[in-house]
């Protein structure tokens, strides 16, 4: 059974920071592309950044020079380093595994709560 379990969401102030964790189990987890999302209400899901095993990113134009996402193969772990958070940034985070063919399959997780504000 795959799980992807994020931690870390809650309550900042602007300019602070957070640290999101997402740990998957139940997946060969260096095959999969790790990414992390944000759905704010009354938005669609978009893509915040996603890293592959070999440690290549890709990330919104938005949170560069302030999110971070790395992995940990050794742990099957990734992570989101936010700084300088902005009340923008307010949404549901979720962590994703993308195995990048069908037969692999593309897991979600169930979401953390990140609000920004003063």
């Amino acid at each position: 059974q795959v799980q992807l379990v994020e931690s870390g969401g809650g309550l900042v102030q602007p300019g602070g920071s957070l640290r999101l964790s997402c740990a998957a189990s139940g997946i060969i987890f260096n095959i999969y592309v790790m990414g992390w999302y944000r759905q704010a209400p009354g938005k669609q899901r978009e893509l915040v950044a996603k890293i592959t095993s070999g440690g290549f990113i890709t990330c919104a134009d938005s949170v560069k020079g302030r999110f971070t996402i790395s992995r940990d193969n050794a742990k099957n772990m990734v992570y989101l380093q936010m700084n300088s958070l902005k009340p923008e940034d307010t949404a549901v985070y979720y962590c994703n595994a993308d195995g990048l063919r069908v037969s692999r399959g593309n897991y979600w997780g169930q979401g953390t709560q990140v609000t920004v504000s003063s």
